[in-house]
């Protein structure tokens, strides 16, 4: 690596240091921060990088890592719990939208029929990196406003496969526009069906392998290599790595590895996904705007307007209330990173000129700056939407828990079995995590949510929801990686419960320094229940055995918090 190169990357991550750090105090987000540290380093700004051609296919990793990541979320069961909305109101305002931005873009700008319907669809995609961000902040994912906003960027997502492969074969001028789509359409099913069988037969097989006898680091090896292969193979037969990466997505989308996988690929994805919101900055030519600042803002709120009008109204037909309708409306009206990686990808192969790529490039990050703005207007909407309903009734009780996180079990041994099938009875949705393939594969068979993942890392936690889960439980027999687990999960979410079982006494001391809310022994739980049952046999009175034991119980858990030795 030459020193011009190794200085260029300290320039980048120290303007990320100081940048996003301020933009998230000042609660605007990440996603700005890095698009705002690009600009004032690049050519536009104090002119610190002069050229980010080595810095934009380092950050095209970052694109590749954020497909595989939405591909994995697009999972068959999360689609069908959420069809509805997905492919109606998703499909509609993906349709909608980019026609009506197509005619405004073909007539005003005069661009061929293919380039307007490029820019059409690309501009109807919403944030998904950056909307989820803020969702997720909230709390608010599974919110009345929430649960549509998240359909609609789920089809969204979906939709990215054949825009991909659009963009593509857009550089074949032989073709017609309905030729594309043709071909495009055709492309998307024989991928399908390659996901299919690749998942069934090959890559599920692959990975037990290897999570039975390699190390955790030639885990993460796989995964990188999974993601980085397939999208090396898309790019070798004409088409993206983008889209390479979202079929690798795809492909573990209902695998019991994927929040493993997740985890292993987090860390690295968030650094080079920053690096493509800093190299678009960088790219973005500020001189440009400055000269038509009037026209440029005329068409980011244009674009905005058409967006919002369009998801209020269909988001009014699809049964959503009238304000929760207005924060959908006003959440998704951004242009999104989809648009900056299909415009780019066009530029790439000569289909958008310069002066074109800027104007799209301005309107897009402009449209993502005002988000969060727009973000805290659709939160007050929501907020005054449930101060109208004060009064709740009984129903609309029911419906908020149930939409509630599920509980998450550490370890699927017998005892975390046994908790299962105890929430289950109770009608408690429940997440379960083991880093043994062989228990996974089997409960899974048997139709149960376990999944492969080592729990002491805390991206593993954070993939399979530990933020938001009412209450975590750890059942692993291993006491040094039920501390680390404890002690992880103490750290990482502090505000949230976690119960945890050990062996006795001291080790119940133990957990409960690391962070645990409650611990119960395993010695003095089958103790009690020996001696309630053979006094019960021997004809003691029943309330009387009971007043024994639950104060046998308190006693000895009372000693937790003291110094007081085990007896």
């Amino acid at each position: 690596m030459n020193a011009e190169y190794l200085t260029d990357i300290i320039i980048l991550l120290t303007a990320a240091v100081i940048t996003v750090p301020l933009f998230q105090f000042l609660k605007i987000g990440a996603i700005p921060g890095f698009l705002v540290a690009g600009i004032m380093i690049g050519p536009s700004g104090l002119g610190y990088i002069e050229s980010n051609e080595e810095i934009t296919h380092l950050a095209e990793l970052g694109v590749v890592l954020l497909l595989f990541v939405i591909g994995i979320e697009i999972n068959p069961s999360r689609l069908w719990n959420m069809k509805g909305l997905v492919l109606g109101l998703g499909s509609l305002q993906v349709l909608i939208t980019g026609g009506l931005i197509t005619l405004i873009v073909h007539e005003v700008l005069g661009t061929a029929w293919n380039i307007s319907l490029l820019i059409g669809l690309a501009l109807s995609l919403s944030s998904t990196a950056f909307v989820l961000q803020l969702l997720t902040e909230r709390k608010l994912l599974s919110s009345e406003y929430g649960r549509p906003s998240v359909s609609v960027l789920l089809l969204q997502d979906l939709a990215v496969v054949p825009l991909l492969a659009f963009v593509s074969l857009l550089g074949a001028p032989e073709l017609t526009v309905a030729g594309n789509v043709l071909t495009s359409l055709a492309e998307a099913v024989i991928i399908l069906l390659m996901i299919i069988l690749s998942a069934r037969y090959i890559l599920n097989p692959l990975l037990n392998l290897l999570s039975r006898f390699s190390t955790p680091e030639i885990f993460t090896a796989s995964a990188l290599l999974l993601v980085l292969g397939s999208a090396w193979i898309m790019e070798s037969v004409g088409l993206s790595m983008a889209m390479g990466a979202f079929i690798a997505g795809l492909l573990i989308a209902d695998s019991s590895y994927r929040h493993q996988i997740v985890a292993e690929i987090q860390p690295f994805r968030g650094l080079l996904l920053g690096l493509f919101f800093m190299a678009m900055g960088l790219t973005l030519n500020l001189e440009l705007f400055l000269r038509n600042p009037l026209l440029l803002l005329i068409a980011v709120v244009a674009l905005m307007a058409v967006k919002f009008i369009t998801l209020w109204l269909l988001s009014l037909l699809f049964g959503i209330e009238r304000k929760p309708a207005l924060s959908v409306a006003l959440l998704l009206t951004q242009s999104g990173e989809f648009a900056l990686v299909l415009f780019a990808l066009a530029k790439g192969l000569g289909l958008l000129d310069e002066a074109l790529f800027q104007q799209l490039l301005i309107v897009v990050i402009l449209s993502m700056l005002a988000t969060p703005v727009l973000e805290k207007l659709a939160h007050k909407v929501y907020l005054s939407s449930r101060g109208d309903r004060e009064s709740m009734s009984e129903v609309d009780i029911d419906r908020a828990v149930l939409e509630r996180k599920p509980v998450i079990l550490i370890g699927f041994g017998r005892m975390g079995k046994r908790v299962a099938f105890i929430l289950d009875l109770m009608e408690v949705p429940y997440v379960a995590i083991d880093n043994r393939s062989s228990v996974v594969e089997r409960e899974r068979a048997e139709g149960r949510p376990v999944y492969f993942g080592d729990a002491q890392q805390p991206e593993v936690l954070r993939a399979v929801g530990a933020a938001d889960t009412p209450f975590l439980i750890v059942s692993i027999d291993d006491l040094e990686a039920a501390e680390r687990v404890v002690s992880t999960l103490h750290s990482t979410f502090p505000n949230t419960s976690v119960f945890a079982r050990a062996h006795d006494l001291a080790r119940c001391r133990d957990l409960k320094e690391f962070g645990a809310y409650f611990t119960v022994s395993e010695t003095v739980e089958a103790s009690a229940e020996l001696a309630r049952v053979a006094l019960l046999h021997m004809g003691s009175e029943e309330q009387e055995v009971e007043a024994a034991v639950n104060h046998f119980r308190k006693d000895y858990y009372g000693r937790i918090n003291t110094n007081v030795a085990e007896v």
